[in-house]
């Protein structure tokens, strides 16, 4: 299924070819301050609608994991990380898929805080 997505401006779209059933929701200080939903997805099956020079990007702590957000609106849909078994992965940031009713979703807690 295409999902299609954006931040709030509309500066980052982007298409998601996935099926999202669940969805993780992580306590870590960057994850619970933010809100994320998060649907993990290769990256292939992520593509962008309007230029990845549009895309900031923030890291913390192993600065593993680039979190892309607008640098307009604050937006976050997704994050990128090299995943050593699944290779180039995308946390794609399911409340950024509009017309994805949320309540359908089973959404698993992780606790990030004490990694």
């Amino acid at each position: 299924m295409i999902h299609q997505g954006s931040c709030h401006c509309g500066r980052i779209a982007f298409e998601a070819d996935t099926e999202i059933e669940t969805v993780m929701e992580c306590n870590c200080s960057h994850c619970a301050r933010k809100g994320y939903l998060l649907h993990f997805m290769p990256r292939e099956k992520l593509r962008l609608t309007t230029p990845e020079a549009n895309l900031s990007t923030y890291t913390f702590n192993k600065h593993a994991i680039k979190h892309r957000f607008c640098e307009i609106c604050g937006c976050a849909p997704f994050g990128e990380a090299v995943d050593p078994k699944r290779g180039h992965t995308v946390a794609l940031n399911v409340r950024c898929i509009p017309a994805l009713d949320l309540v359908t979703l089973k959404v698993k807690q992780v606790d990030g805080r004490s990694l």
